[in-house]
């Protein structure tokens, strides 16, 4: 079986993150990397987004020709989620979609701590629509650029345990979303400090992702 992960922005060692989180998950599938070269380094914002569509689009395509059996838009936000699945004729996921289901598979509410308040709206925008907005009680910015994130080191980890005890003790959240592809990495040591029950896109995409190629009949180009 064949993944393919699609990273709408530019930053290439984010997609060698997200891949690597991915592969030690699942070691029987192959797992692919795409980064947008025509994308922003990062993704923070609606602009930021529709800039990087047409790049993730192309990209949709490129997997398509790779034989990929499942593709997984590697950005918190779903960046282009619904135009890829109209284009391809395999499963089409996001890992903020993965994330909310997997949440909500095991009852009760869920919050989310991401990256900057930019991308608050973009992100309560996708659970609402998903049908996620009776499960979600709190989307929670860190103050920390998808970047610094990426980056990683003692203050970020610091700010970011931060902000998941925050949300988990002021709004009683059974379940703490790691709302940026930049946290994967960062999930166990995470986990560690806060004691919380954490949820990483990539992980739960990449679980999906190989249950819904098993599943679902290819479709008709």
């Amino acid at each position: 079986m064949h993944l393919v992960y699609i990273n709408p922005n530019s930053t290439e060692a984010m997609t060698q993150s997200v891949v690597a989180v991915a592969a030690r998950n699942a070691p029987q599938v192959q797992v692919t990397g795409l980064t947008n070269t025509k994308g922003p380094a990062a993704i923070e914002g609606p602009e930021d987004g529709d800039a990087a569509i047409p790049g993730v689009l192309q990209l949709v395509a490129e997997a398509q020709l790779l034989g990929a059996d499942a593709i997984v838009i590697a950005c918190f936000d779903d960046t282009g989620l619904s135009q890829a699945r109209s284009l391809a004729t395999c499963p089409v996921l996001g890992i903020g979609h993965s994330a909310y289901t997997m949440a909500s598979l095991q009852g009760g509410g869920f919050c989310v701590v991401t990256s900057v308040e930019n991308a608050v709206p973009v992100i309560k925008g996708n659970i609402e629509t998903s049908g996620f907005g009776e499960n979600c009680t709190l989307v929670k910015a860190s103050g920390l650029s998808v970047l610094t994130i990426e980056q990683g080191g003692e203050e970020m980890l610091d700010q970011l345990s931060q902000a998941i005890l925050e949300a988990k003790d002021q709004y009683i959240c059974q379940t703490v979303i790691l709302g940026c592809a930049g946290m994967a990495m960062h999930h166990g040591v995470l986990a560690r400090r806060t004691g919380t029950k954490l949820i990483d896109g990539v992980v739960a995409s990449t679980h999906l992702a190989v249950a819904a190629a098993l599943t679902l009949p290819e479709k008709t180009p």
